[in-house]
């Protein structure tokens, strides 16, 4: 594996730990796609870090649990506002 590829799944994996963010939000930060961020911190990062690996994943599934009760407040969100225009 490129030193460049390590570097960017420890790096996104850092910060999916401190911000607490969606596999989304990374993707734009960093400019790549989901699916990048995905086999980043899934796949590449289990063979470098392990535990790195193991403390984004939790974030990652966290916040997979709890997207539909997102998705339902920014619909709430979306309909509160046209109301009120």
């Amino acid at each position: 594996m490129k030193d460049y590829i390590e570097e960017r799944a420890v790096e996104i994996a850092n910060y999916i730990i401190e911000s607490n963010s969606t596999v989304r939000q990374t993707a734009k930060k960093f400019g790549i796609s989901k699916s990048t961020v995905h086999k980043d911190v899934t796949e590449r990062l289990l063979q470098i870090n392990p535990a790195l690996a193991s403390q984004a994943r939790k974030v990652l599934d966290t916040n997979k649990s709890e997207r539909h009760i997102r998705g339902g407040l920014a619909t709430r969100e979306k309909y509160l506002h046209l109301e009120h225009q």
